[in-house]
């Protein structure tokens, strides 16, 4: 049987809790399946409501005793947690329950990853392990005892005492229970120390499993590169005596930045040149500092909700691009952050997995983990800037730090900031944290020659969205530059406010009529809509300034290029070809900038055209288009393309730095195209003598998709099977560097493979997400791969229901299709829903899709 229909939780209804928490001492004593939680919790009437109800959540636990004042109670006890009549008055509330970490496979609350205790308590995970009113706006000082034979027993703060056998830990910040943590197990630590800007002596700790050691250095690094730019860009300070990292094989997401514990995806820690990308090195460098930011946007300041999560995740992604940038390029950060906005949070705006960026309900908080509150709220921050400028934003944030430190905050707290600090009125601004879907930004234009008035004009319209049918005008900052005939920048970039539905900006004195370079840097979220010649893109492509807007030229030109060959079976266009070889040929350009031109649209970004633009989009044919331009691109540039190649190629030793990576990201980017040349013999050359996994990766990629990759296959297997993050790759590579027509076919043998753990979530998303994000072979016309996925998301759910949910965002464009395609996908996600026993957050993410 289904659970009872799930309940909705609305921002209208938020009330403060009726209690405060004075503190809170918590003593584990933990063994695998029966761990016995003992709390101890002061409690006083909150003076700031008049509700008394005292209701503390638990969930999957068993209640031993509980006592009031030292006096035993018998509470009523539901699913979801205990109620009683307490007094009105301050008392103490004492419990003792018991859990079972071994069992707990959602990987919520304690659990345990291969023998080592673990937490995950955001966002609701906390009342897995004891009662307590789990919610972020009820924060305490926690002080915990950990009893157990575990060589290694963390939590947050500072260490207060330990003995054989126990440990203690205190935290004198207030905090809530979301960013509780403990970690207990057979680790090693990898040490260093930092001196914070007033001098402070700080203790740093990598834990990981014993073998691990030589892959935390990096991580290290990263985290004293963090430290130190928070201080110098933000002014913030670490404030405890020691900051521990530990890595965890098994977690549902990247990382957790629990108060001075932060527990890590161990793919998000872990790395050395043989054994990870460049990718994963940049990943890695970001999510170290977006974990450490967060110690003050996210836990000195937390949200009061969960509906507010955007005041901390938005504004905390938002510092670690620009940590990002000012670490590696920030033209390609930016480019690359778009890339990433458009293929997930585009979709997810414009289909029925809609929400803003502020939800106003939810049924399971889990399934707001989004592009949307993540991606879209730091661009949001982003435009925020843009427009009181950067002196007036530092300004804020200082003051929203100093007024808000130790509070759960809203976004009415975090914009009240920017209107005292800078005197604007942000109200219509708001309207961006709560309409969802992304603005359509039209744009003409008229040129006066008698006095040289050259004049933009734009319309702004945003589609009805599920809930939201009527939009208002939103603020739209939009970067402009001029150009003139020759190529020189008359105007340098200006951002104009938009705030009406429809606005015109005029530019005088002008000696000719201008190019526009619109939007430049992508100064918000919104897709651009102007009519522009293939002459014009070109002049952009070659000329524009914006390293944003001239990339942005180069992709609208591969885009025209691609459809015309999908719809119309045109050639490929030697206009845009030809600038595309001026760039990826300029040495004076960053190695890095150039690869990302070549990268061209994806296969999914396409059908989205195709639909916009009233055709019906045929997955088999992009393929087949995109398939032979690749094919034109490399015989059309065959007679360069060794040197270049050789002109990438890296003799020093390996470096994860923007320069060697910009390198070998050209380098394998052309040796893509020279396999469709020699059939594997460059790729099957850099395989063997690669002495890093950036190299030896790409060119086994290389070689399975030019058909003769399974001796390297082979050989990588057994050059990596005791690694498991290695071995994720391995997976991974062979679903996403399939031939379409055998997609399905090498998915189900992969799962098939004794080393395919489809409990570990790593396994799982190398596997399942690489089908899904195989756009002609996830929808191959039979249906195979839609009812793959729904078969495993289908077994999943009794075990995961947090990564099966999130997986089920595969499906959320299947109206896009043609009608028997969408037939067959909405089969799979019925059959999913009519699972007996499907987890709330599952069955709210497919009640969503299918409308």
């Amino acid at each position: 049987m289904k659970d009872a229909a799930p309940q909705t939780i609305y921002l209208s209804d938020y009330t403060p809790f009726g209690f405060v928490v004075e503190d809170v001492h918590l003593t584990f004593r933990l063994a695998p399946t029966a761990t016995r939680v003992i709390s101890r919790i002061r409690f006083k009437p909150n003076p700031e409501t008049a509700g008394r109800t005292f209701f503390l959540h638990g969930e999957d636990m068993t209640l031993v005793w509980a006592k009031i004042d030292g006096a035993p109670i018998e509470p009523e006890v539901t699913p979801e947690g205990v109620r009683y009549d307490v007094p009105d008055a301050p008392f103490v509330w004492e419990a003792e329950v018991e859990i079972s970490p071994a069992t707990n496979t959602a990987l919520e609350g304690l659990y345990m990853s291969s023998g080592m205790y673990c937490t995950q308590c955001e966002a609701e995970g906390f009342r897995k392990i004891t009662y307590y009113p789990d919610r972020p706006d009820v924060m305490s000082i926690f002080t915990v005892r950990i009893e157990g034979d575990e060589p290694v027993k963390l939590s947050n703060g500072n260490p207060t005492a330990k003995g054989d056998g126990w440990a203690e830990w205190h935290d004198p910040w207030p905090k809530p229970a979301y960013l509780f943590a403990l970690v207990a197990g057979d680790l090693v630590a990898h040490p260093d120390r930092f001196t914070t800007m007033s001098g402070k002596d700080v203790e740093l700790n990598i834990w990981v499993r014993p073998g691990d050691e030589h892959k935390c250095a990096f991580a290290m690094e990263s985290l004293k590169k963090s430290m130190t730019w928070d201080e110098e860009v933000y002014g913030r300070e670490y404030d405890l005596d020691i900051f521990n990292i530990v890595a965890v094989d098994d977690f549902n997401m990247g990382a957790m930045e629990n108060k001075g514990l932060n527990i890590f995806n161990s793919s998000a820690v872990l790395a050395s040149p043989e054994t990870s990308t460049d990718a994963n090195f940049e990943r890695i460098e970001a999510i170290i500092a977006h974990e450490y930011f967060h110690n003050w946007t996210g836990n000195r300041i937390t949200c009061r909700d969960w509906f507010q999560l955007c005041l901390k995740e938005g504004l905390t992604v938002y510092r670690d691009s620009q940590f990002t940038s000012d670490m590696r390029s920030a033209p390609v950060k930016r480019i690359s952050d778009v890339i990433d906005l458009r293929a997930r949070q585009f979709p997810e705006d414009q289909g029925p997995l809609s929400h803003p960026v502020r939800p106003e309900s939810f049924q399971e908080i889990n399934n707001f983990y989004t592009a949307t509150v993540y991606e879209k709220g730091a661009e949001v921050i982003g435009m925020l800037k843009r427009l009181v400028g950067d002196e007036a934003y530092y300004k804020a944030l200082d003051l929203y730090f100093t007024r808000h430190d130790g509070d759960a905050a809203t976004i009415e707290d975090w914009l009240k900031v920017f209107e005292d600090a800078t005197g604007r009125d942000l109200a219509q601004f708001k309207r961006w944290y709560s309409q969802s879907g992304t603005p359509r930004l039209q744009v003409s234009e008229a040129w006066d020659d008698s006095d040289g008035q050259y004049t933009l004009t734009f319309r702004q319209q945003t589609p009805p969205t599920p809930g939201q049918d009527e939009k208002a005008p939103q603020v739209i900052p939009i970067a402009v530059g001029l150009l003139n005939p020759n190529g020189d920048e008359v105007m340098p970039t200006t951002v104009l406010e938009m705030t009406e539905s429809e606005q015109s900006f005029s530019f005088e004195g002008l000696a000719s009529r201008p190019t526009p370079s619109i939007l430049r840097g992508f100064s918000a979220p919104v897709i651009l809509e102007r009519e522009v010649s293939r002459e014009e893109r070109a002049f952009l492509l070659a000329h524009d300034t914006d390293d944003f807007n001239r990339w942005e030229a180069g992709r609208d030109l591969a885009r025209d290029c691609l459809v015309a060959m999908i719809r119309d079976g045109a050639a490929p266009d030697d206009l845009w070809l030809d600038g595309l070889e001026q760039v990826v040929r300029d040495d004076t350009l960053d190695p890095a900038f150039r690869a990302l031109m070549l990268s061209g649209p994806t296969q999914s970004e396409l059908a989205q055209t195709l639909f916009e633009r009233g055709t019906t989009p045929d997955p088999d044919a992009i393929w087949a288009a995109t398939e032979r331009l690749r094919d034109h691109m490399a015989t059309r540039w065959k007679l360069w393309l060794p040197d270049l190649m050789e002109e990438m190629q890296v003799y020093a030793p390996y470096v994860p730095d923007a320069d060697q990576a910009g390198k070998r990201a050209l380098g394998s980017a052309l040796l893509a195209l020279k396999t469709r040349l020699d059939k594997g013999v460059s790729a099957q050359r850099q395989f063997d003598s690669a002495d890093n996994m950036t190299l030896q990766l790409s060119a086994l990629s290389q070689l399975i998709r030019s058909g003769t990759g399974a001796p390297a296959v082979q050989q990588f297997h057994e050059q990596w099977k005791d690694d498991r993050l290695v071995m994720d790759k391995w997976f991974g590579l062979q679903v996403m560097a399939s031939d379409p027509r055998d997609t399905v076919e090498v998915t189900h043998a992969l799962t098939q493979h004794p080393a395919f753990d489809w409990t570990n979530p790593n396994r799982f998303r190398a596997v399942m997400g690489a089908l899904a994000g195989h756009h002609a072979g996830f929808h191959r016309r039979d249906g195979a791969g839609y009812d793959l996925l729904a078969d495993w998301l289908i077994k999943l759910d009794d075990k995961n229901p947090q990564t099966t949910a999130r997986m089920c965002s595969a499906f959320q464009t299947w109206t896009r299709y043609d009608s028997e395609r969408k037939a067959l996908m909405r089969k799979a996600l019925q059959r999913i829903k009519a699972k007996p026993d499907l987890s709330r957050d599952t069955d709210e993410m497919v009640t969503r899709i299918l409308g």
